[in-house]
């Protein structure tokens, strides 16, 4: 089984190829350059590093959200037009399931954090019993209170990881009540190795969806459409 993955979700722009449990390669950025302009250099650079035919691959994964509306968008249209050219199926990885992912086999309890503004946050937590993934709290858009009272409640050593903890490091290191630590830098962002992972998974048990029918989960509304709700409250 060959899967492809990306993952445009973040300021992190990555793409990864996964045979069987082998990954054959993966090129990750993280720099001040928009995802329109790296994406699908990075796609064509993989594939020719690894001599790789598109048409064999199985599925594409891609990480489906939450994350920056913008890179949602390109991540889904590049899934999407290459799961049209090549009439193969999308897998619909959760962003947030993703990022844990990274530590996958970690004994704590895993926290991705990843910066929604106005002091929210994309967040989850899960659990590993080996290499299988516990669901404890679906992502979700919360205010950073709220997670960190629900792990407080837990009393299970936590780990952090995401481009959230450095915006919300100094009130986790002041309000978190129970041991934790943060995920150490190769392994604290997203990365089209574990959508990749986790996508051939959910590939193998049927979870897995057209070119046509995949769309991605945002979990809240964009800043537009919540001016425009707020206009219209106004003026009724």
């Amino acid at each position: 089984m060959k899967i492809l993955g990306i993952d445009s979700s973040g300021l992190t722009a990555s793409v990864a190829v996964l045979a069987d449990e082998y990954l054959v390669g993966e090129y990750t950025v993280n720099y001040k350059k928009t995802h329109s302009q790296t994406l699908l250099p990075m796609l064509d650079e993989v594939a020719r590093m690894t001599e790789l035919d598109l048409h064999t691959i199985d599925a594409i994964a891609v990480a489906g959200g939450p994350g920056s509306f913008t890179g949602l968008r390109i991540g889904s249209a590049t899934a999407k037009g290459l799961g049209l050219a090549l009439n193969k199926p999308i897998v619909h990885v959760p962003t947030v399931a993703a990022i844990a992912y990274n530590l996958v086999g970690h004994r704590d309890l895993v926290c991705p954090l990843m910066d929604a503004r106005r002091n929210q946050t994309y967040t989850g937590l899960y659990r590993f019993h080996g290499n299988k993934m516990e669901t404890i709290k679906d992502q979700c858009a919360v205010g950073i209170e709220e997670i960190t009272e629900a792990i407080n409640q837990t009393g299970m050593q936590a780990v952090f990881l995401g481009d959230g903890v450095p915006v919300f490091q100094e009130y986790l290191c002041s309000h978190i009540k129970v041991p934790f630590l943060f995920a150490p830098p190769h392994l604290n962002r997203q990365r089209a190795g574990a959508v990749a992972a986790l996508g051939m998974k959910y590939f193998a048990e049927g979870r897995y969806e057209s070119a046509d029918e995949h769309v991605p989960e945002y979990l809240r509304l964009s800043q537009a459409e919540r001016e425009k709700m707020a206009y219209e409250e106004k003026m009724q």
